[in-house]
């Protein structure tokens, strides 16, 4: 299958935003992609006060004119992930949406983990201000292909890429707005330990530069392959990588070093205390 990350610096102008997601799409596709990935919250990077009235049902807005677009290149779209609103929840939801080569939804997630931390003052956020947390793991089927779901942080967490790796997937996306202090240091080699773990390709569409709110993203986008070998990396600015990623590759190497089937689940006890942190 032939995956493509696209890499750009959203704003506050959704429609700005979405027609740079669109031309980014379009190159992806001009360049033979059959499944593009978008970045994390792309479609609105503005303040943290803005993120409720940004947010849209699903479908929406903004999964319209992605659906047109995924139509008209017959492409699948991982459409990154955009604030999703719901009825009845006072938060927005940080969502992933996959389309179809008609443009149908055929998976959603919602982003599990969410980044409330405070690593001095270069990076302070605290996103269960404005986001609700999923609590589903999502495996998508893109053309026989299993596609698991995650969002940007939810990368610090192997038990969720375990389970999807253990439920099928063979391809893990990865959205991201991930910031440039902790991308230095821990973007790529967490990214490489995901794959190499779970023996599964990882595709990660990063956000890059400087957004209003002020946030930095790290960019360097990047596709993995399941022996933890960094097959394309994004170079700085907007733009998108395309790899052919050879799923053979996936049995291969599970055969050689079958990590994944020497587990031995029947000695892993969780103690009450570790299972009650929250």
């Amino acid at each position: 299958m032939r995956i493509a990350a696209a890499q750009m610096c959203g704003g506050a102008d959704k429609r700005r935003n979405i027609a740079d997601a669109i031309a980014l799409i379009e190159r992806a596709a001009r360049a033979g992609a059959e499944l593009v990935v978008l970045p994390e919250t792309w479609s609105y990077m503005g303040s943290a006060d803005g993120v409720l009235a940004s947010a849209e049902t699903i479908p929406g807005d903004t999964t319209c004119h992605l659906a047109e677009t995924a139509r008209s290149l017959g492409i699948y779209l991982h459409c990154g992930s955009i604030h999703e609103r719901v009825d009845r929840e006072p938060r927005a939801y940080n969502t992933t949406v996959v389309l179809n080569p008609d443009g149908d939804i055929i998976g959603a997630y919602r982003k599990i983990h969410l980044f409330d931390v405070s690593i001095g003052d270069e990076v302070v956020s605290r996103e269960s201000a404005t986001i609700a947390p999923g609590d589903d793991v999502v495996l998508v089927d893109v053309d026989g292909v299993k596609l698991g779901l995650t969002i940007c942080y939810d990368l610090r967490y192997p038990e969720l890429f375990r389970m999807l790796a253990l439920d099928g997937a063979q391809i893990i996306a990865v959205p991201s707005a991930f910031h440039q202090h902790t991308g230095r240091d821990h973007w790529e080699v967490l990214l490489r330990a995901r794959a190499i773990e779970n023996q599964v390709f990882v595709v990660a569409a990063n956000a890059h530069g400087r957004h209003p709110s002020g946030w930095l993203s790290y960019g360097r986008s990047m596709i993995v392959d399941p022996w933890g070998t960094v097959l394309s990396t994004a170079p700085d600015g907007a733009g998108v990588i395309v790899w052919e990623c050879d799923l053979q590759q996936i049995e291969r190497i599970r055969q050689e070093l079958p990590s994944l089937e020497n587990r031995r689940p029947s000695a892993y006890r969780w103690s009450l205390d570790a299972a009650l942190v929250p």
